[in-house]
């Protein structure tokens, strides 16, 4: 009598504790990489009236007898499911599609989100809505990812100095079956010495038969080729030459100060769409910044260059389940959680979702109908305890 009312009593406590998280659920049903949380039961211990015993020759074997002493919780576990993204258009917002968590830094401690809403603070440096800052793999002074992680930091009145040309590659092909004689033009930009721009006018002349066992072009810059194919003088820059099979056999040239570079043209039947690719910039202020798939900052500066400058980090852990909630949609790790596996996106982690958002993975018809399942279960249990204690009450009035 007086076990069952114990035991209502449990089932209330428990029940209670799973209407708190179903309330939490709903109360962040729009809070930005919300996991939702949910509960599970498991019964105490059982008194145990008598015990089993075993069949003998004669009789055969019981079962025991056991009253049990209530329900306890089992679990409350955070359900990391992919909920949808959001589009927003805000270039700040960043989502993850699939497994990872970006990592933020509120003094040396480290902590995990799936919250993308970030901002930049009074000085450029990429910050969720906490203050806490967003860190991602800072880039060397040669342009390379670095294995190290930080702060980022995007400075809005950053110039990118001029560089002065040093190397011209060309690349693509020379058609083979062009009439020996023909020219094509191609106009470059290159950077001199005090960071201006000059254009120049690439010209290439074929100087062989169409189709022969081996090819030839002549090359000049800013003059335009002889009337008479394979005449030299002022002006030309070098002769290129081509096997049987179109490929590149010579003709690099060094001239000013600038390397040309013709190793990867080819010379096959079809058309001619020689890329010439010159390196060097004029300078340049940073107009804007983007995010890429892998999670790189791009720096986009007024000359046209695209210059990364970091990339954010993405940590995964062997058991998402035991990372411990510590408000403003955060999570630290705990000693079940494994430790942080910090990398880039994509590289087995998901991919950074530009100008979105994740939503909650709150359900609302699933946690109003768990929100019935326990307001009925937290009735029962009530019912348990005045039957119980009528049962009382007539023990109590077997003697007046």
């Amino acid at each position: 009598m007086l076990r069952s009312m114990y035991s209502g009593i449990s089932g209330l406590k428990n029940l209670q504790t799973k209407l708190d998280v179903i309330g939490n659920n709903v109360a962040n049903v729009n809070t930005y990489g919300f996991k939702k949380s949910r509960v599970t039961f498991s019964d105490t211990m059982n008194q145990t009236i008598s015990g089993a015993s075993a069949a003998t020759e004669n009789r055969g074997g019981t079962n025991a007898k056991q009253v049990g002493l209530g329900s306890t919780i089992a679990t409350i576990d955070t359900i990391h499911s992919q909920s949808s993204l959001q589009t927003t258009g805000r270039d700040l917002d960043l989502a993850v599609s699939g497994d990872g968590y970006f990592v933020v830094k509120q003094g040396d401690a480290l902590s995990y989100t799936r919250a993308g809403n970030f901002y930049l603070d009074d000085n450029g440096t990429l910050v969720n809505s906490s203050g806490s800052k967003v860190q991602a793999y800072k880039v060397d002074a040669n342009g390379k990812l670095s294995n190290t992680i930080g702060d980022v930091a995007v400075n809005v009145n950053a110039v990118l100095p001029a560089v002065k040309t040093t190397t011209v590659t060309v690349s693509e092909n020379l058609a083979a079956d062009a009439i020996k004689g023909s020219v094509f033009s191609q106009q470059i930009k290159v950077i001199d010495d005090k960071g201006q721009e000059q254009t120049k006018t690439m010209y290439f002349q074929k100087t062989s038969e169409p189709n022969a066992t081996t090819g030839s072009w002549d090359v000049f810059v800013d003059k335009e080729p002889p009337t008479v194919p394979g005449t030299t003088g002022s002006g030309q820059l070098t002769t290129l030459a081509f096997d049987n099979n179109g490929n590149y056999t010579s003709g690099n040239k060094t001239e000013a100060t600038i390397n040309y570079n013709f190793s990867n043209l080819t010379q096959v039947a079809g058309t001619t769409t020689a890329l010439v690719n010159p390196n060097g910039n004029k300078e340049g202020k940073l107009e804007s910044f983007n995010f890429g798939a892998s999670g790189e900052i791009n720096g986009i500066y007024s000359n046209g260059k695209i210059v990364t400058l970091g990339q954010l980090a993405i940590a995964k852990f062997s058991n998402a389940s035991g990372l411990t909630k510590t408000g403003g949609s955060t999570f630290q790790e705990s000693i079940n959680s494994g430790t942080a596996n910090i990398g880039v996106a994509g590289d087995g982690r998901g991919t950074i979702a530009s100008g979105s958002l994740e939503m909650s993975n709150v359900d609302l018809s699933e946690e109003f109908t768990e929100m019935i399942v326990a307001q009925r279960g937290f009735q029962s249990n009530s019912r348990i305890i005045t039957t119980s204690d009528e049962i009382l009450q007539e023990l109590v009035n077997l003697k007046r």
